[in-house]
């Protein structure tokens, strides 16, 4: 939707002090900077956050795990067990609006940096932070990481196949544990923002990764609830024909809901694993009717076996092997094409590679390259909401310690002591 107002960022003129690493905070912090926030990352001297050397595609550059997470930041390199260091820190905290941290159970307490320590320096600022399980969990002081959260959180106990030697808990590729718990935590952020406004003081914003894969199961807690009320869960794929136990089972591509959803074979599926398309027959009988017409099942329409949502529950592999038989046939993008037309709800099982062909995506902001110093242009996700007041201008990632001098200057050190805390270790020589 197009708009006259200028481009103005939301989140203009807050500043950020950033102590997150690798992913679940990094993640919420660089969504703070899209808006507009000054985000000011601070990283152990000389070595940075883990990921700017992990998963290395070329040697002695920042990995891509780390420049997709950290555009549009400041980094300050910064030993904040020093004394020197968490003066640096304090003075920083002043003038801030948020600080944010994700280290392991207990250790910003350690640092002198806790909550009710930070709220001393400022009582305006908004202390955001991420751990595995929150205070009151039996697993309050383990660390955890995007694994232990999907299985934590209800996710991997119910994700994947219900038989034969992949009957395994599965974890999602989607970061269920780590970029979605630093998005839940953006939204506790901006939620108290607002709250500040009102009440002239910040709050605390305590995120667990446990809550955030949890909050995205919601409908694996309906299902066992159900189970436990009626005993069997006519929507998941074992049903009619296999007994339910007494927890939710996996349940393969199956949709979730009432409705049949399934993701079926496409030409080429032999040789191309993501030859695939989903397909969701809509309980409504016109839609249904229509369902069958473009699939080449008109026989379907005014059968009692198949032509109510409670029947066809009962023959859902029947349903499922009917409509394969025509997915085989055609390549998935025809499938979607023809599908699409006549109200199907439908889509092709996009690869990466696929998806970082799609012009589209990048016409929309949603892909977006950016020219990284000494690496040259890599593909990173965009700002996924889009606002029409707003567009942010994605920029790279910081080289280690390449604003320390700058955020220094700003805090009113002079160059003899910036030279000298160099000279100590605080900062980066």
């Amino acid at each position: 939707m197009a708009s006259n107002s200028e481009n103005i960022a939301p989140l203009k003129g807050i500043k950020v002090i950033d102590m997150t690493q690798v992913q679940s905070g990094p993640s919420c912090t660089q969504m703070l900077a899209w808006l507009g926030a000054d985000v000011i990352k601070i990283e152990r001297v000389g070595n940075g956050d883990p990921t700017r050397k992990e998963l290395l595609d070329y040697p002695n550059l920042d990995s891509l795990y780390f420049l997709q997470l950290n555009c549009n930041k400041r980094s300050i390199e910064l030993d904040v067990k020093s004394p020197a260091g968490k003066e640096i820190l304090t003075k920083l905290l002043e003038g801030a609006d948020m600080f944010i941290e994700n280290l392991h159970p207990g250790a910003a307490d350690e640092l002198g940096f806790s909550w009710e320590e930070v709220h001393k320096i400022n009582p305006r600022v908004i202390y955001g932070t991420i751990k595995g399980f929150n205070d009151e969990s039996p697993f309050a002081s383990v660390k955890a990481f995007e694994p232990v959260a999907q299985c934590a959180g209800g996710a991997a106990s119910t994700t994947g196949w219900w038989e034969g030697p992949d009957d395994v808990p599965t974890q999602s590729g989607a970061a269920l544990g780590d970029s979605n718990t630093g998005m839940h935590l953006l939204i506790g952020l901006l939620a108290a923002l607002l709250q500040r406004d009102k009440t002239g003081e910040g709050c605390f914003v305590q995120q667990s990764m446990q809550d955030a894969v949890l909050n995205l199961c919601r409908i694996k807690l309906r299902d066992q609830i159900m189970l436990n009320n009626i005993h069997v869960l006519k929507h998941l794929p074992q049903y009619p024909n296999e007994k339910f136990g007494n927890t939710v089972p996996r349940a393969g591509n199956v949709e979730g809901g009432q409705v049949l959803g399934w993701c079926y074979k496409c030409k080429g599926w032999e040789t191309d694993p993501n030859a695939f398309v989903y397909i969701v027959l809509q309980n409504e009988a016109k839609a249904f009717a229509e369902a069958c017409q473009a699939l080449g099942k008109p026989e379907w329409i005014n059968d009692p076996k198949f032509n109510t949502a409670d029947a066809r529950q009962l023959v859902k592999d029947e349903i499922h092997k009917g409509v394969e038989e025509y997915t085989i046939t055609k390549d998935k993008y025809d499938v979607v094409n023809i599908l699409g037309k006549a109200g199907v709800p439908c889509g092709p099982v996009l690869s990466m590679l696929e998806i970082m062909g799609d012009k589209s995506l990048y016409q929309a902001g949603t892909l977006v390259e950016v020219d990284q110093p000494e690496r040259g242009k890599f593909v990173t996700i965009g700002c996924p909401p889009k606002l029409s007041t707003y567009t942010p201008q994605i920029t790279p990632a910081p080289a280690l310690g390449e604003n320390t001098v700058e955020v220094l200057k700003e805090l009113g050190y002079t160059d003899a002591q910036i030279a000298q805390f160099a000279a100590d270790h605080v900062t980066s020589k």
